[in-house]
């Protein structure tokens, strides 16, 4: 399966802790999380859990089915 991450922006605190568990995957652009590549299902589940404000989710990039939260 092909997994997504997505932030809403809307509740992104820029707090990075993304970045810290999955810095391939993330970047802090003014004070806002950016996704900026793929990764395996479990980091970017980790990463959203990591994610203070609850910002990010995790999808199935083919049929777009929320995989997390």
């Amino acid at each position: 399966m092909n997994s997504r991450a997505r932030v809403d922006e809307n509740s992104c605190s820029g707090h990075g802790d993304c970045v810290d568990v999955a810095p391939s995957i993330f970047r802090l652009d003014d004070d806002i999380a950016e996704v900026v590549a793929d990764g395996p299902v479990e980091l970017l589940i980790e990463a959203a859990e990591a994610c203070p404000a609850a910002a990010i989710s995790v999808v199935d990039a083919d049929t777009g089915e929320q995989i997390f939260p």
